[in-house]
């Protein structure tokens, strides 16, 4: 296996770093703004020179180059490499942006697209209901076309991020007579309004992050629908599509063993043989997640299709989460048994702290439902991947 980029990408990396020496951190006043600020400075000025938003239009707010995916990768290492703000992610940038690039009108590219990617419109998913989620397909949210507007009534749950939310992207069925997937379109739906009602479901950190969502009358421009009428099913395969790339990037794996390193280093444990054993185990599994990812970016640089392996990134980052924070909540010790604050720590953040890892513990159990749960993800590679036949009871209840 050759690991080594050819003199043309060395050169390229060697311009970004130059550019991240110039450009971060940020010197002088600038130093002084807050974190979001600087992070947004910083962003406008990566895709002005071409090292962010690679993908998006000039005129979308992007900056429009050619796809190169050892290009983008060598962008990714180095801003990590000195902790630069990488590119805006999220339900909106990267799950809505890039559906809409696909399969949006002109007009809403250019509505949302660029105040999306700056943090300027924030956007939740009305996908899953109480009775549909695994069998999403099977949802009761209803649309009906009334003048020059959409009515829409109905519920939605986990919805993340609701409470904030200025947009929602929402699943509706609008055919009520056709077949459950055909009978569905993709809407876009202005939050703040009275039709809307947001009520917060309490997690067992304490936190709120998932809601659940009362669409009473609720309404929204008839013009306001991605893709045809009645085939927002098609539509939605695209957003799922993203949500398991950003759910399944092996760079998140990494960044969370080598916290789990630290903190079993700071617990005085990392000599312990035991404790290496089971770390030594779990990098297993992340440097096999690690250069199958180079093997899938190998294949996208030479136009080559991956195979079933392409289908195995979400399950497996969401295995190797979960299996990191139980290894933490070993080290831990009763310090686990505390319950942190909805404050403390996140995914990514604090894992070397105690209170982060309980929180990534919890958010681990949950992750695995995003884009699909495990059991379903783990179907699709079966079915899709390697043509075993389908379930019995799933072909029973059809």
């Amino acid at each position: 296996m050759d690991l080594q980029y050819s003199q043309e990408y060395e050169d390229f990396r060697e311009e970004v770093k130059a550019f991240l020496a110039a450009n971060w951190p940020l010197q002088g006043d600038e130093a002084q703004l807050g974190v979001k600020e600087q992070g947004a400075l910083f962003r406008e000025r990566a895709i002005a020179a071409g090292y962010q938003a690679r993908g998006i239009p000039r005129k979308y707010g992007g900056s429009e180059q050619e796809p190169d995916v050892l290009k983008a990768t060598i962008i990714g290492e180095e801003f990590a490499r000195v902790r630069a703000p990488a590119e805006m992610r999220g339900i909106g940038p990267s799950m809505l942006v890039p559906t809409l690039l696909e399969c949006g009108e002109e007009w809403q590219k250019e509505k949302f697209v660029a105040p999306t990617m700056k943090g300027e419109i924030h956007w939740c998913q009305g996908y899953s209901e109480p009775g549909s989620g695994s069998d999403l397909a099977s949802l009761k949210t209803r649309a009906e076309r009334v003048g020059d507007e959409w009515v829409i009534n109905g519920q939605k749950i986990w919805t993340t991020g609701a409470h904030l939310a200025d947009w929602m992207f929402c699943l509706c069925r609008t055919e009520p007579d056709a077949s459950k997937h055909a009978g569905i379109s993709y809407l876009l739906i202005p939050m703040k309004q009275e039709g809307i009602e947001v009520r917060p479901l309490k997690q067992m950190n304490g936190g709120a992050d998932f809601n659940e969502v009362f669409l009473s009358d609720a309404r929204t421009p008839a013009d306001h629908i991605v893709g045809e009428r009645g085939q927002g099913w098609v539509v939605s395969r695209s957003t799922l599509k993203h949500e398991r790339s950003m759910i399944g990037d092996s760079r998140q794996s990494s960044l969370m063993f080598k916290g789990l390193v630290r903190l079993a280093k700071k617990l005085g444990r990392i000599d312990d043989p035991a404790v290496r054993q089971q770390l030594a185990e779990l990098e297993g599994y992340v440097l096999a997640h690690q250069y199958s990812g180079y093997r899938q970016l190998t294949c996208a640089a030479r136009g080559q299709q991956p195979g079933p392996v392409g289908l195995m990134n979400k399950l497996n980052s969401t295995n190797i989460g979960h299996r990191s924070a139980r290894i933490a909540l070993d080290l831990t010790g009763d310090a686990a048994l505390l319950g942190p604050t909805p404050t403390e720590g996140n995914m990514y953040s604090g894992l070397g702290e105690s209170a982060g890892w309980i929180t990534q513990y919890m958010w681990s159990l949950g992750i695995a439902i995003a884009g699909g749960t495990a059991n379903i993800q783990r179907n699709v590679i079966a079915e899709r991947g390697y043509g075993l036949p389908r379930d019995a009871a799933a072909q029973t209840s059809k």
